[in-house]
């Protein structure tokens, strides 16, 4: 017994030692989509951060892989050498929904859950030109012609998807779902009167207030960003859903590598300087490291894939 004890921490000590130069080459961190998107901007302004975090010189190095809905960038991290130097952004729910609507070369456990950065709740939004000034009164308005008000999303298969979903079992209605190539579309035909609803990231309402108003918040508290805007938890709806963005690495990584690395997202944490210039861009730091992380994303794709389950979209 006391030989193999010495042996487990002599081993741990050679591991240490072997990783006690990392990073000495730059770090690759995988974007599964186009450059100058919200995911794109977040991997450039934590890599910078975690730069200074990891110390010594360390080097983070943005490759974006686009296409087919952030899935060709999550499989290219999963397949990865597990060795510290590819790490990549990783899109709950979206990422693990993908596994349920279609063959992919990785599952939830096909990763090592470094740190989430980042948790942008989703909203019940109207144009301000709506009649809607509650979210009670969409409510009526839904169960009195079901099926006719017609709700704009980012695309199928994602937290803009959930959150109708979620909201259409909470509420007992039918809405009109109707899938855009993206959140900016989605937004501008609600601005311009073409749908009736919206439900989109909360971050993707800022700086659109003159434009939107928004009903609730599906969260389990009010946000600092619209603190007068009430949660539909509040407001008799038990809903939850937003887009939880964070990084992981290919599954398999040492545990020294690991450890280091989860030790710098746990110091951005305090960063006041990163949750500045996040806030700017509407999104709130919120670092989830390790197997707390872990279990948030599989709590996320049990929530995936129970309403894949039930109300399938391909």
């Amino acid at each position: 017994m006391l030989k193999r004890t010495l042996a487990t921490i002599l081993l741990s000590a050679l591991s240490a030692a072997a990783f006690a130069d990392y990073p000495d080459k730059p770090i690759t961190v995988v974007v599964g989509y186009s450059p100058g998107g919200g995911t794109d901007v977040l991997a450039r302004v934590v890599g910078k951060y975690l730069e200074k975090a990891l110390g010594d010189d360390a080097s983070v190095v943005v490759k974006n892989q686009p296409g087919a809905g952030g899935q060709i960038g999550f499989t290219s991290v999963a397949e990865a050498k597990p060795d510290g130097y590819t790490l990549g952004t990783f899109n709950l729910p979206a990422a693990l929904a993908l596994t349920f609507d279609r063959h992919a070369a990785y599952d939830a456990d096909s990763f090592d859950y470094i740190a989430n950065v980042v948790h942008d709740p989703n909203t019940i939004v109207v144009s301000r030109n709506s009649p809607y000034h509650s979210l009670d009164e969409l409510i009526e308005a839904a169960k009195a012609k079901p099926g006719s008000l017609s709700v704009a999303l980012a695309s199928l298969g994602g937290n803009d998807h959930f959150s109708a979903l979620l909201m259409e079992a909470a509420a007992g209605v039918d809405f009109n779902l109707i899938p855009f190539e993206g959140a900016s579309m989605a937004r501008t035909t609600l601005m311009g009167g073409h749908v009736a609803v919206g439900t989109m990231a909360l971050s993707q309402t800022v700086g659109f207030e003159d434009d939107l108003r928004v009903l609730a918040v599906l969260d389990d508290q009010r946000s600092s960003y619209a603190p007068n805007v009430p949660t539909a938890k509040e407001q008799g709806y038990d809903v939850e859903m937003g887009s939880y963005r964070g990084f992981v690495a290919p599954k398999g990584l040492p545990d020294a590598l690991e450890s280091r690395l989860e030790a710098a997202f746990r110091h951005l944490a305090d960063n006041p300087d990163l949750r500045r210039e996040l806030a700017a861009q509407g999104n709130s730091l919120d670092i989830v490291v390790g197997e707390d992380y872990r279990r948030l994303a599989e709590a996320q794709s049990d929530i995936a894939g129970d309403l894949w389950k039930h109300q399938p979209w391909k």
